[in-house]
């Protein structure tokens, strides 16, 4: 795609974020007038918070005639495949499955997707339930349902897992399934809670309207497994579907699945994860303190990025933010009753008046009861914390709070400040939620946060507990070459659920390897 110029430029943010301004701005930056060009399209775009004046990094390509007709899509077209011969079970319709089966059709195979929970529009009643009424139900929630935890979440789509595969082609599929084009341009993209909704269910019609299949209240209850090879799964109502391979992409909270592996005997290990708290700051003190503006005007809710080494009792863990979410909403993220965890989100717009970020502490695999528990120690581990949490601040979804100042202190919070947490908070001291070692290297975090960010580390803002779902607590574990679980022909470990993804795009590319790993051993039978 020749482009008549390649310009890069630092732009003011009032420039930058005004159309027209920036479009003059670019021209004359490429010694051009209005008119001598016939399209300024923009590739990237970042903020340069670094000096007193906050600055907005441009690269845009110019064409002095119109450009070609790929630039804007569509970009990909599906084959019919509602009478292949050859199917894929995909169990989940997070990014992982989804994209998994749109790889499928591509490839001439027909796929299945199984999902526990329900479509994105049903699903949002039982969202509406756990937030008011503090109902979990077990199969469709923040973390079940179409589109997986992603879909109710900020929809970041920053990864830096650009080996494993194409990350333009992800970000181009979002887009021509209704994604803004501005996650082909910024930095950091993101799609927003609001808009992810459509996106997945446009993603979902173009699995239908090419032959594919997708099921809603469809949970994997067993496996059709013979002589360690499986052939299908078996649903909750006892019907039994097979297909020439099943991908497995259930997700980071599938605990039954990981039971249902482990009792059927399907090698699966323990692996590392991170847990801690949800912190949650007024907007407007991270704004000032990242841009050094009194008010941000035209940039964007601000956002950070921390880590730091810790030691306690002779080991060193890494304490560090997760999952930041500038303009955001803390969220009830359990999955079954009588348990607590908080996740975060943000609309597109990102106008909430608070930030939310997870500060969480890393689990090494000898921080668990390997012992007792084997290839399950580090989901009990969560399991344990979350319904600790839950008991502590009375047994519903109202969440455990203290406010940050006074946790550095290890004094009880008399009160709390005002949340985006809609069930509501209850003051707590964190440490009996954490226990000592966890609430210790949170501390040690926190404080070294401070330095960094001013006003940070203090009763300005709170703690919310338990952020306890960063990643899989387990790993399924398969060839690195075939993607098959090395002792089971036919199954697909896949995305975050399996231990090989960390958010949507990442997942989804691991979809379409999946896929395609799926496409070859079918192509070898």
């Amino acid at each position: 795609m020749p482009a008549f110029r390649e310009i890069e430029v630092l732009l003011p943010a009032e420039v930058a974020y005004d159309e027209y301004a920036r479009y003059r701005a670019l021209l004359q930056a490429a010694g051009l007038q209005p008119g001598d060009a016939d399209f300024v399209h923009l590739r990237k775009r970042s903020i340069d918070a670094r000096g007193r004046q906050p600055l907005v990094r441009l690269r845009a390509d110019i064409y002095p005639t119109a450009p070609p007709a790929d630039l804007f899509g569509p970009w990909f077209t599906y084959p019919n495949v509602s009478r292949a011969h050859r199917s894929v079970i995909i169990v989940g319709a997070g990014p992982a499955g989804l994209f998994a089966a749109l790889r499928c059709i591509e490839l001439g195979l027909k796929p299945v997707v199984l999902e526990r929970g329900k479509d994105v529009r049903t699903r949002r009643r039982d969202l509406a339930a756990l937030n008011k009424d503090h109902v979990v139900n077990p199969d469709s929630n923040y973390c079940f349902g179409e589109g997986g935890a992603g879909t109710y979440s900020d929809g970041k789509l920053y990864t830096r897992s650009t080996k494993r595969g194409d990350v333009q082609r992800i970000l181009r599929l979002l887009v021509q399934h209704g994604a803004t084009s501005d996650i082909l341009v910024d930095a950091h993209p993101h799609i927003g809670t609001n808009k992810l909704p459509a996106v997945v269910a446009a993603l979902r019609d173009s699995v239908r309207e090419a032959g594919g299949e997708v099921r809603f209240d469809t949970r994997v209850d067993d496996l059709v497994l013979t002589d360690n090879h499986l052939h299908g799964v078996v649903t909750q109502t006892g019907e039994e579907l097979t297909a020439d391979a099943v991908i497995l992409a259930t997700g980071h909270s599938a605990r039954d699945i990981y039971e249902l592996l482990h009792r059927r005997g399907v090698l699966i290990e323990a692996k590392p994860f991170a847990l801690g708290v949800r912190v949650e700051h007024p907007q407007q003190l991270i704004d000032q303190a990242q841009y050094r503006l009194k008010e941000r005007g035209p940039l964007p809710a601000a956002s950070y990025a921390l880590v730091h080494q810790t030691h306690w009792q002779n080991r060193q863990r890494g304490v560090f933010s997760f999952c930041m979410c500038p303009g955001g909403f803390i969220v009830p993220a359990a999955t079954a009753p009588g348990e607590v965890v908080v996740n975060g989100m943000s609309p597109s717009r990102r106008d909430s008046r608070f930030a939310n970020s997870g500060i969480v502490t890393a689990i090494e695999l000898e921080d668990m009861d390997l012992k007792q528990h084997g290839a399950l120690a580090g989901l009990r581990l969560q399991q344990q914390i979350e319904q600790q949490a839950c008991q502590l601040a009375g047994n519903t979804q109202l969440a455990p709070a203290q406010l940050l100042g006074d946790f550095l202190r290890k004094k009880p919070s008399a009160s709390l400040l005002e949340t985006s947490y809609q069930p509501g908070l209850v003051s707590v001291p964190m440490d009996e939620v954490l226990g000592a070692g966890l609430a210790e290297r949170l501390r040690q975090g926190f404080q070294n946060f401070g330095q960094k960010i001013p006003g940070y580390a203090t009763n300005a803002a709170q703690i919310v507990g338990v952020e306890s779902r960063t990643s899989s607590p387990v790993r399924i574990p398969r060839d690195r070459d075939t993607l098959q679980h090395p002792e089971v022909r036919g199954l697909f470990p896949c995305g975050e659920g399996a231990g090989y993804a960390g958010g949507i795009v990442s997942a989804a590319m691991d979809g379409e390897r999946c896929a395609e790993a799926a496409f070859a051993l079918v192509r070898s039978a």
